[in-house]
């Protein structure tokens, strides 16, 4: 009981982050039918806009609790996060919103692949040690162990969709979201901008996953430019897995292919003895990627999304 209830703590941790980053594919998606394969990247820029403004803020406030510049950073990644992917928004896909979805498709990879060259020249690609800025003294319980970092992973994620919910289905900008993902020629005759809801979109799936990429690099203590790569495939295969389009699906996913990876592999270490284990956690995702697109193309909760007119 003590290894299943650690591996429920890890997997909860880890499919939080994987909610956080799915959402942005799920919102993006929902309003515009494009899958955002540069989200990844979004998420790895961010990651090391905080390593760097950490960096800095270490060595010019140097009284400063760990807490405090954990924050700033992440604030400052955020912004930098939400500029650039408004920028890529503005010109890489709205020109092309009207294009064959394969030309689209075939951007968002290119950009991927761009930004992952340009973070590599400005980062350069040698791995970086994340600073551990909490309290690293574990906490137990039942058994099992807990980090500060870990617990603060989990209470931003709840706060962040929290927040996000709330703005989806309590304010202006969510009515005219909702509005627009409907039809958004409709919406347009009804005083609503789907280019400034777009542009929103991207920016709050820009500042989830720059908070997603400071919790990847708190967690695992490493950033570096091909770090958003594999994240941003699990959280599409997250937001497929509970229904692309679908906030709550998005959620529901990320948190069940978490578990399902950390557990999977837990375990999968004990029956193997140690032959396989977590090193093979990356083919359990792809796994139930192939089960849901064979048995339910459309994820265990549907999708909200009516087709346009």
């Amino acid at each position: 009981m003590d290894i299943l209830l650690q591996q429920i703590i890890n997997g909860l941790v880890l499919g939080s982050m994987y909610a956080l980053v799915a959402l942005g594919y799920t919102m993006v998606y929902g309003i515009i039918n494009l899958i955002n394969f540069a989200h990844g990247e979004v998420l790895m820029i961010g990651a090391l806009t905080s390593w760097s403004v950490i960096g800095m803020m270490r060595e010019s406030m140097p009284w400063a609790p760990g807490w405090v510049i954990l924050l700033l950073a992440t604030l400052i990644a955020c912004v930098v996060a939400a500029a650039l992917n408004f920028t890529i928004e503005k010109v890489a896909y709205r020109p092309l919103r009207n294009s064959p979805k394969l030309a689209t498709l075939i951007t968002a990879i290119g950009m991927s692949i761009f930004l992952q060259t340009v973070a590599m020249i400005i980062w350069k690609p040698n791995y970086k040690a994340y600073p551990a800025l909490l309290p690293t003294d574990p906490i137990e319980v039942a058994g099992a162990v807990i980090t500060p970092t870990q617990i603060m992973i989990l209470c931003v994620t709840a706060f962040s969709l929290g927040i996000l919910m709330w703005l989806v289905n309590s304010t202006r900008l969510g009515r005219a979201m909702r509005a627009t993902a409907e039809n958004p020629r409709v919406a347009a005759l009804m005083g609503v901008r789907p280019d400034m809801v777009i542009s929103a979109t991207f920016i709050i799936g820009a500042v989830l996953a720059a908070i997603a990429g400071v919790m990847f690099a708190s967690n695992y203590g490493t950033a570096q430019h091909a770090m958003g790569f594999i994240p941003g495939l699990k959280a599409f295969t997250a937001a497929v897995f509970g229904g692309i389009g679908n906030l709550s699906g998005a959620v529901v996913g990320g948190i069940l292919l978490g578990l399902i990876e950390s557990i999977g592999s837990g375990y999968l270490g004990q029956l193997t003895g140690g032959v396989l284990g977590s090193q093979y956690t990356d083919i359990l995702a792809f796994i139930v990627l192939i089960i849901i697109l064979t048995l339910r193309p459309s994820g265990l909760m549907g999708e909200r999304v009516a087709d346009r007119a």
